[in-house]
């Protein structure tokens, strides 16, 4: 058995960040951006009011002041002419500042009579004007690597960005093997258990930003496996999920490697995960998960995640384990790292009493794994402890 690090040293060595390609702004929300863009203008282009009111002189600005007000401004119509002493231009939210006006005096600061406006006693300091650039100048940079967020698409469109160039979606296929399973809404036969990974592991690969196939369940038969595997082809990266032990039925091992898998390792220190299995099959990457629930949906999230991550040219940090007090006592770790169902509660991580790995019920009500390292010493309430956010 290795580590859980070298596991996933391993597992990133299999895998490089896929090629760069264009999509159109509204379809860019969940990408990763690939390369750094740039504005292509100013915004706001102009000085602009920040309020519904009137446009004048700042130096003229003080109470009982009289003003002829001698045009309007509005979003996408400016006034055309030059502010002089004395005048006043109606302008309203959005509208370029006439030239020769630096002040907005609010409407609810001005009484009106015709074309006159007579200002009150609150108009304050503040012009209610926003500087052109104030947002951003052309030529401001959005870095990558980045996974746009709708804020970021929002800031893309401001700055007149229509394509985006984005890092391809790793194609991920995954494929469930086991006689013993059906698919949901089918009738389980009297040995039989309904499939769970793969829609697990399929959510939260494709939440992560990948496109996913999910194969058809391959039977417990040299055959059928290698039919599956063939139905994976051009596939970036092959997830399989159960008979990767060494039991007389796990075949997945030995048919992968009769069609070439090129094993990188097989059995990592930690529970639940233990019959983990990796390598390069063909043009692919190759993941073999455990078959039980709560096993394979833990690796998929220490070990596939940051492999997607590097796929997709996001480097591979994201999963840092963050502290917080323990929320009760714990004995000591055995020889296997252990990742533990948790809750935060009250600013506490506390792991669940039930830590089998079948129970999808407890890690559905988890919001966090909690990590005990190897041969971690007995741990007391209050302690930090580590643990990775679900």
């Amino acid at each position: 058995m290795i580590s859980v690090a070298e596991a996933r040293a391993a597992l990133l060595d299999l895998v490089r960040p896929l090629e760069v390609e264009h999509v159109p702004l509204r379809h860019a929300a969940g990408r990763a951006l690939a390369q750094d863009v740039f504005a292509t203008r100013t915004q706001p282009p102009f000085a602009a009011s920040s309020m519904d009111g009137y446009a004048l002189r700042r130096a003229e600005v003080e109470p009982n002041a009289m003003f002829k007000v001698i045009g309007e401004a509005a979003a996408g119509h400016r006034f055309e002419g030059i502010l002089r002493p004395g005048q006043a231009v109606r302008i309203f939210t959005g509208a370029p500042v006439p030239e020769g006006a630096d002040f907005v005096v609010i409407q609810e600061d001005t009484s009106r009579t015709g074309n006159l406006i007579t200002l009150g006693h609150k108009t304050g300091d503040k012009d209610n004007i926003r500087p052109a650039g104030g947002d951003f100048s052309e030529g401001a940079r959005v870095a990558a690597p980045l996974v746009l967020r709708p804020a970021d698409v929002a800031l893309l469109a401001a700055m007149n960005i229509a394509a985006v160039p984005v890092t391809r979606k790793p194609r991920v296929a995954i494929l469930a093997t086991g006689d013993e399973l059906v698919q949901p809404g089918e009738a389980p036969g009297p040995d039989q258990i309904v499939a769970s990974n793969s829609y697990g592991l399929a959510a939260m690969l494709e939440q992560a930003g990948a496109e996913v196939r999910m194969l058809p369940i391959a039977r417990d038969t040299e055959s059928a496996l290698k039919q599956a595997f063939a139905l994976a082809e051009g596939s970036d990266l092959i997830v399989t999920i159960g008979g990767a032990s060494v039991g007389d039925h796990d075949l997945v091992g030995p048919v992968a490697a009769q069609i070439g898998l090129e094993q990188s390792f097989y059995k990592v220190a930690m529970r639940p995960g233990k019959p983990l299995m990796a390598g390069r099959l063909k043009n692919a990457a190759m993941i073999g998960l455990p078959g039980n629930p709560v096993s394979a949906m833990v690796c998929g999230t220490v070990f596939v995640l940051p492999v997607l991550r590097k796929m997709l040219g996001l480097g591979t940090d994201e999963q840092l384990h963050r502290q917080a007090p323990l929320g009760c006592d714990l004995p000591a770790n055995g020889p296997r790292a252990h990742y533990m169902r948790a809750k935060l509660v009250e600013g506490t991580v506390r792991p669940d009493a039930q830590q089998d790995s079948a129970l999808l019920s407890v890690l559905a009500g988890a919001d966090a794994l909690l990590v005990r390292p190897v041969d971690d010493p007995a741990r007391g309430e209050g302690e930090l402890v580590s643990y990775i956010a679900l």
